[in-house]
């Protein structure tokens, strides 16, 4: 079986370089971006704008090494660890996952916010929160992952992943 993935838009962002980018939405809070659809896609903008946040599903099109083994950006201990336990862009298939805020959607254009990602990055999709799906209820675990918010807030992009 071949997949096929196309990419649908461009994410406009201001960080231009992979060093001391934000590496979680959380540490790009007041960030804005945009995201460019190709004009066969705008159709499917309709009634975006109703929704205060939404996933990116995107390409990590500057990574060129795949690990299954990496020291996270949030792991204190310096310990590698599993790719599939982390959120590095180490994965095999450089898909990387962010949440943002909706802030517009005019004619091919989305304005967001809460941006993490690097300029000229490829948007593979589109979805938006929906809290009644996608919240959390009860006890979630966080595996070997123990920063505290402002911790990872705080983290940035180093020669790791460069």
């Amino acid at each position: 079986m071949q997949i096929q993935l196309q990419q649908i838009a461009t994410i406009k962002s201001p960080f231009c370089e992979l060093q001391n980018m934000p590496v979680q939405p959380c540490g790009a809070k007041e960030t804005y971006a945009t995201i460019e659809f190709k004009d066969k896609y705008v159709e499917g903008l309709k009634d975006l704008d109703g929704f205060s946040h939404a996933y990116l599903i995107y390409y990590f099109h500057k990574i060129d090494e795949h690990k299954l083994r990496v020291v996270p950006f949030n792991d204190t201990t310096n310990t590698h660890r599993g790719v599939f336990s982390t959120r590095t862009p180490m994965h095999p298939n450089s898909i990387g996952l962010s949440v943002v805020e909706i802030v517009s959607v005019k004619d091919n254009i989305v304005t967001i916010k809460g941006v993490d990602i690097l300029d000229g990055t490829p948007l593979l999709d589109i979805k938006p929160y929906i809290e009644n799906f996608d919240k959390i209820e009860g006890e979630v675990k966080n595996g070997w992952m123990h920063s505290s918010f402002d911790e990872v807030q705080a983290v940035r992009s180093d020669e790791r992943f460069i």
